[in-house]
């Protein structure tokens, strides 16, 4: 058997009326606040849907946006090159070109399922939303247009601190590292080679007997002891007086005195002597 239904509250007739009269009369007591637009520009919240960006670099002309826009307002336009192979005998393979990427604004409802959709991030929000025209046909922004949209762009939110990095972050930093890494150990193999070439010389210069020792004197010079050959004579032993560098030495030919015997003296000069008659 069915239980029975609680018994329903009566109605007081008119109080749907008074309640919507008491939010009339809480509005009329608030302080009317006027926007002063377009001198004071509104503050929007980041993730405003005013207008779509093209990040070009990342498009691969899949045509997901396209296909899955529910007022048809984007035009692709695209063709396929031929790229060489990376490695000698290799495939050719060949990929997508964009040449063409509208938005028409005047058709789009601003759902935002292209920006959901795209599996590359080649489609943002941006929150600017003044470019209003006078001529229907400039709504249609093309791929240049586009493009000066994204750097209005808001950047991301900050992750959470117990978040797990993103990977591409942890590719591009583990990518970075091993270049790092690379880079150090070229550096220190540079640095070991030209010590070892340091060592190898000293060591040569250690072991070579073609080198004169500086205390020996030069072989060229002749021995400081025995006098300049290329002056005649030897030098004076040491304890010995040396001969003075103003009396002129014995002419060639004419022998001069033997040791311990005076030299014979000096022929007279011929002519006339002074005070002679």
């Amino acid at each position: 058997m069915a239980e029975p239904l609680p018994p329903t509250r009566s109605r007081i007739p008119g109080s749907g009326l008074a309640k919507g009269l008491a939010v009339t009369l809480r509005t009329m007591t608030k302080k009317t606040v006027t926007a002063q637009y377009p001198e004071a520009q509104p503050e929007l919240p980041p993730r405003t849907r005013g207008v779509i960006g093209l990040f070009e670099e990342n498009c691969t002309v899949c045509m997901l946006c396209a296909r899955e826009c529910p007022d048809w307002c984007i035009y692709i336009d695209s063709h396929k090159e031929t790229v060489p192979p990376a490695a000698p005998g290799g495939r050719e393979r060949s990929r997508n070109v964009l040449d063409r990427f509208a938005i028409d604004f005047s058709l789009c409802m601003y759902c935002g399922i292209c920006i959901e959709v795209c599996p590359f991030d080649a489609l943002f929000w941006s929150p600017e939303f003044e470019y209003a025209e006078t001529d229907i046909h400039e709504l249609t922004h093309e791929r240049d247009k586009l493009r000066e949209w994204m750097w209005t762009v808001p950047a991301p939110p900050a992750l959470d601190p117990a978040a797990e990095e993103p990977k591409e972050i942890a590719a591009a930093r583990k990518t970075a590292d091993k270049l790092a890494a690379e880079q150090a150990a070229r550096a220190e193999a540079a640095e070991a080679a030209q010590a070892k070439a340091a060592e190898t010389e000293s060591g040569a210069a250690q072991a070579d007997p073609t080198q004169a020792d500086p205390a020996e004197g030069d072989p060229a010079q002749g021995d400081p002891a025995q006098g300049d050959p290329a002056q005649g004579g030897q030098a004076a032993a040491p304890g010995e007086p040396s001969a003075p560098s103003g009396e002129p030495s014995a002419p060639p030919g004419q022998p001069s005195a033997p040791p311990g015997q005076p030299e014979p003296p000096a022929a007279p000069p011929s002519g006339p002597q002074e005070g002679q008659s």
